[in-house]
């Protein structure tokens, strides 16, 4: 029986996800992409076994054929969908409006549904695929209520010009959560309308603020209106982390799994603290990557520019560069991506495990098993469309 409290361990280390995050880099460049679904796989995997309640790590044991096999489905789907409207769009397009920005709009909005679809979709295959204590969670089918209502609260935080973003984070989240199942328990999200509401003041007062100052600054000129529009900006940063810490502690402590409840206590310097180490070093690694490049091209070159060259000199140049730049490319896109796993998603996910506790525990070893939810395309429209199929 495990106790009525369970702390939160991570276990995972920047030095194995960089390494981790190279390597299923350079295999998913060797083979034309095709790894990425296998590079996924072995990413979560660590991700998912760092995280440790009462000592126990989570598993993630999805398929990477299952991924591929959908992603094939799905591309299958959305080149037809998108082939066949787009044709009809700018087909009515030009023959009633004599352009085409009317087909693009339109486009977009037709695609807006299948985006929210997928992303339901992709979160579906990924609880399936995740235990925690050899109990699998899942997620009832649900993806196009999922989609419709997603379009009505988006629409809704448009016009209010983002006012009821807490409200829409909240609304969607008890449409995912009440959803969500661990074994036999169901999950409830609970909290009033006005839940999020506080989580969100350390944005709303300095956009105000900086609205105001930018207005006056535009009237007037006295200087002191333009410094408080530029002294808003450091405020704007702490509310965004403050968001992001506080609506997950809201929304974790409101949340329910029979007797099981939650509490945890995010902190926003932390959430600052590792974005700006994470890319100071980015970018410190970044500009040396590219010392080191100009070097290397300027010894290739010797004093090219200086003793002043000439045509045949310039294209032998740029013959010989263009095999360096592409290789330079690709290093920084695989470095980057790896350094961004390493010093920023992983010190994030790592906070908020430590900082969570999961309450009233003693009664999980009653927790019965759920049955396997297969479906066809496992992430394969969030993968195609490349949304909410990330880590």
């Amino acid at each position: 029986m495990p106790p009525a409290v369970l702390t939160i361990s991570y276990s995972g280390g920047k030095g194995p996800m960089l390494w981790l995050a190279l390597k299923t880099g350079v295999l998913t460049v060797l083979t034309l992409g095709f790894y990425r679904f296998w590079a996924k796989t072995r990413l979560r995997r660590y991700y998912w076994s760092a995280i440790r309640p009462g000592g126990i790590p989570l598993e993630y044991v999805g398929d990477p054929l299952e991924k591929l096999l959908g992603f094939l489905v799905a591309v299958v789907f959305m080149a037809f969908y998108i082939g066949i409207v787009n044709l009809l769009l700018m087909y009515f397009s030009f023959a009633l409006l004599q352009g085409s920005v009317a087909a693009y709009f339109l486009s977009f909005v037709g695609l807006a549904p299948i985006i929210f679809f997928a992303q339901y979709r992709g979160r579906r295959y990924i609880l399936a695929r995740t235990r925690w204590r050899g109990i699998r969670f899942g997620l009832d089918p649900g993806a196009w209520g999922f989609s419709w209502r997603s379009i009505v609260h988006w629409l809704l935080a448009l016009v209010t010009l983002g006012l009821t973003w807490p409200l829409t984070t909240l609304w969607l989240e008890k449409y995912k959560a009440g959803r969500t199942y661990y074994g036999d328990q169901r999950f409830v999200q609970g909290g009033r309308r006005g839940l999020l509401f506080g989580a969100m003041k350390h944005v709303y007062y300095p956009v105000l603020l900086s609205g105001v100052g930018g207005a006056m600054a535009a009237f007037s000129e006295n200087p002191a209106w333009f410094a408080l529009f530029v002294l808003t900006t450091p405020w704007l940063i702490y509310g965004l982390a403050y968001w992001r810490a506080e609506s997950f502690k809201r929304m974790t402590e409101a949340k329910e799994l029979g007797v099981i409840r939650f509490q945890s206590s995010p902190k926003p310097w932390t959430i600052i603290g590792i974005y700006a180490l994470g890319w100071f070093l980015m970018n410190l690694v970044i500009s040396g990557f590219f010392l080191v490049l100009l070097g290397g091209l300027f010894l290739l070159h010797g004093n090219f520019g200086i003793d002043g060259a000439d045509l045949d000199q310039l294209e032998d140049m740029l013959v010989t560069s263009v095999p360096v730049l592409v290789l330079a490319y690709f290093g920084l896109f695989l470095g980057y991506r790896a350094m961004a796993h390493a010093w920023i998603t992983l010190p994030l996910a790592a906070h908020f495990a430590e900082a969570t506790r999961i309450v009233n525990a003693a009664d999980l070893h009653l927790i019965a098993q759920r049955d396997r939810d297969e479906f066809a395309e496992a992430e394969g429209f969030a993968e195609a469309l490349d949304v909410g199929a990330a880590i």
